[in-house]
């Protein structure tokens, strides 16, 4: 409950944005919220004192245990009811350049399985034998220098850029201004305007529904782009979208590409929705509303997806919460070779939220070995390359445009290519070891007895 209370208290800011409506349920939200993620540690906890209970194990093997029950609890977070794996113990290191490069072998899941067991071996040294403390001390230090050094090596690999030129616009757009009426017009106009700043750029991103309005059925609008899209720009930008068939409307939350003259080039629709903020789980059960407006539930679309722009690389698109799923932002048969974040975290004002998202987005980075640029309407937006390194970024409440160069890709990395199995041979290569040496231990203190006996 601490840990998750103090983790996602910045949901509590998105409740204040229609304070009249739903500001009362903010603080049973995030308590409510906390305790139903804090079953998941709960259950940690008592798969480890039942296995300890059936075989009691000490010292490394006890750490190595806790360590498994805590990952396995944590993927199980990141699925069970759509997931949320948000706050893994893997982004603890996501500003130690080399500790976060392990994300690239064994993923966010296999880097948590790490963190903890390491973390967990100074309490094992402190309650071991003191002719056992030798051993987890060379442990422990073996394993810290080898996380680091096999960063520090992924490190050295040449990131240069490629010649696609990018335009980042933040139009820095309060929540509580973006759907009022007759702000549709000061928001594109206050896009337009920063988009149109002296440069050169090859794409233009905008952020999570940087229109607030149906663009592709705004013909004068669209029009409008061509005055900061000539020679052959291109626009990727956050918009809703809706399709009429079978006597119902559908709603999406989608990235759009627009040309010069205001054609769609080709889209993308958000296929992990947030519930109660894009649909209402078993609506009809539950008397509750969402918290964004609209006409009705989003759609998901059909899954991760990777677009071909004319003149751009592949790129793969992630809308705002689609980031935080580990292994399921690229399509696996179409690799791109960059992704694109747009998303809009005004809803959480200047909390911590928009800082833990970042961290999201990095390790995605690393993970995939792929840029992730970020478009985001009040911040944090950033352009990562793919080492998870932030090459620049404007903060949570500026008001601006990023211009900078698209980082290039690394070759797959063992995670892009496997996901998660890369995690499971992880833990069960260090379960294998630990067994070969108890195992090797044990042969070596008995032929020692019988020896010392003769």
């Amino acid at each position: 409950m601490g840990q998750f209370g103090f983790g996602v208290s910045w949901i509590a800011e998105s409740f204040y944005v229609d304070s009249e409506r739903f500001g009362a349920l903010a603080i049973p939200a995030v308590a409510g919220l906390s305790a139903g993620l804090a079953i998941f540690p709960a259950l940690t906890a008592m798969l480890f004192a039942a296995v300890m209970q059936r075989r009691a194990v000490g010292g490394i093997a006890a750490g190595l245990l806790l360590a498994t029950c805590w990952v396995a609890l944590e993927w199980l977070r990141g699925h069970v009811l759509t997931g949320f794996p948000w706050n893994l113990a893997a982004y603890a290191l996501v500003d130690h350049a080399a500790l976060r490069q392990t994300a690239a072998w064994v993923g966010s899941y296999g880097l948590s399985f790490l963190t903890v067991f390491i973390g967990l071996l100074p309490g094992v040294l402190i309650v071991a034998a003191p002719n056992r403390r030798v051993p987890v001390l060379v442990l422990f230090a073996v394993a810290v220098m080898g996380l680091w050094g096999g960063g520090a090596l992924r490190l050295g690999t040449n990131l240069p850029t490629t010649d696609i030129a990018l335009r980042i616009v933040q139009g820095n757009v309060p929540q509580v201004e973006k759907w009022a009426p007759g702000s549709r017009e000061r928001t594109l106009e206050k896009y337009l305007s920063l988009s149109a700043q002296p440069g050169r750029f090859d794409l233009l991103l905008w952020p999570e529904t940087a229109f607030p309005g149906f663009l592709d059925e705004d013909a004068l609008a669209r029009r409008r782009l061509s005055t900061v899209l000539p020679d052959g720009r291109i626009l990727l930008t956050g918009v809703p979208d809706r399709v009429e068939g079978d006597g119902e409307t559908r709603y999406f939350n989608t990235v759009q590409a627009y040309d010069g003259n205001g054609e769609i080039l080709t889209g993308y629709a958000k296929h992990h929705l947030v519930p109660f903020g894009e649909y209402v789980p078993l609506r009809g059960w539950l008397p509750i509303e969402r918290l964004t407006e609209g006409l009705g539930d989003f759609t998901p679309g059909p899954g991760p997806g990777t677009l071909a722009i004319p003149g751009a690389p592949l790129v793969a698109v992630a809308i705002c919460y689609e980031i935080i799923f580990p292994g399921q932002v690229v399509d696996d048969l179409f690799r791109p070779d960059w992704i694109f974040n747009a998303t809009n975290d005004a809803w959480f004002g200047t909390s911590i939220g928009p800082e833990q998202h970042l961290a999201s987005a990095r390790m995605r980075a690393v993970e995939e070995g792929l840029p992730v640029v970020r478009a985001a309407n009040t911040g944090i937006s950033a352009i990562i390359d793919a080492k998870g390194e932030i090459i620049a970024r404007l903060e949570t409440g500026q008001t601006g445009v990023i211009d900078a160069s698209l980082p290039t890709a690394l070759a797959p990395t063992p995670y892009a290519r496997f996901g998660d199995w890369t995690s499971l041979a992880l833990i069960c290569a260090v379960w294998a070891l630990a067994f070969t040496v108890g195992s090797a231990r044990r042969c070596f203190n008995s032929e020692k007895s019988k020896s010392e006996e003769s």
